[in-house]
């Protein structure tokens, strides 16, 4: 019995170790910004009893008028990721963009619907402190990588839906300029239990409702596609090995089928992100002229 409990106590011990050796060995990434910008670091923009949910804040000093702001949604799975490994902002910079930069609970925090809360919390402090933060709500764009992208779709398409914004109650007129989605998850019933399903990381978000067919649509990005959807750009690897390209093929075909402006960018061979530095740079010059060409921005 003794011996059960000292084994119990060193795998914990284990596990503890390698957790922090886990964290301490994300690459943090240095943003660079303009000099006419302001870093507002680790602003916490929600709390749920003892988690503080913190995102990072480049603004534009010294505008004449609010800016738009893009909402950075980190991947991982819903498991791992942070927002200090995120970067590449400098081409919005340059777009006169701010960027609001989050973190959200991971699932061994909190399951299933946690991260989709957290990322309507991040809209509603935008919304809620616009004036303050000298942003523009009519321009606000959200995006995403992989379990961001998720994240990105369900916020931006959920709208005035207030299902998930129990911990943000009380804004209405919740809407986003755009969606960016990259390499996201539309079905995630489809990437649980599909034929091309290859990560258990669905399950382990998903929790005690892994099996559960009706809550999993409504955590779906495909179940809130309406003719009023915000417009949607989606980038994906034709080759991607951790979420299917057909995810996002079938999800320009449903915001095609119903008239919502959306294009779609094939990285031909492209993986699971990590594309090329000039493809890259492609990607991001079609979504700068994919936002101009919407009406908020001409």
């Amino acid at each position: 019995m003794k011996k059960n409990i000292l084994l119990a106590l060193a795998l914990v011990l284990i596990a503890t170790i390698s957790t922090a050796q886990i964290k301490d060995s994300i690459i943090k990434k240095p943003v660079a910004f303009p000099k006419n910008y302001v870093a507002q670091l680790d602003v916490v923009y929600t709390k749920v009893k003892d988690w503080e949910g913190k995102a990072d804040l480049y603004l534009a000093l010294n505008e004449t008028k609010p800016t738009p702001i893009i909402i950075n949604i980190h991947g991982g799975g819903w498991k791992t990721g942070s927002k200090d490994t995120q970067g590449g902002f400098y081409p919005f910079f340059k777009a006169g963009f701010a960027v609001a930069n989050m973190e959200y609970r991971m699932s061994d925090q909190a399951k299933a619907p946690a991260a989709i809360e957290d990322t309507r919390c991040m809209l509603v402090y935008l919304i809620q402190n616009a004036k303050k933060l000298n942003i523009d709500p009519n321009k606000i764009i959200i995006m995403g990588g992989s379990a961001g992208g998720h994240l990105a779709l369900m916020g931006g398409l959920l709208g005035n839906d207030h299902r998930f914004d129990t911990n943000c109650k009380g804004t209405e007129n919740i809407k986003v300029a755009a969606i960016i989605d990259k390499y996201g998850i539309m079905d995630v019933w489809d990437w649980t239990y599909g034929p091309d399903h290859k990560s258990s990381s669905p399950a382990f978000w998903l929790g005690d409702n892994a099996k559960n067919e009706a809550f999993i649509k409504t955590v779906s990005p495909i179940t809130y596609i309406t003719k009023n959807s915000p417009p949607v750009f989606i980038v994906h690897g034709d080759a991607d090995p951790t979420v299917p390209y057909h995810q996002s093929v079938d999800l320009y075909k449903r915001l095609q089928e119903l008239g919502v402006k959306s294009e779609f960018f094939t990285v031909p061979g492209g993986l699971h992100g990590k594309f090329e530095k000039d493809k890259n740079t492609e990607i991001n010059e079609a979504i700068l002229k994919f936002i101009a060409s919407l009406a908020p921005f001409k």
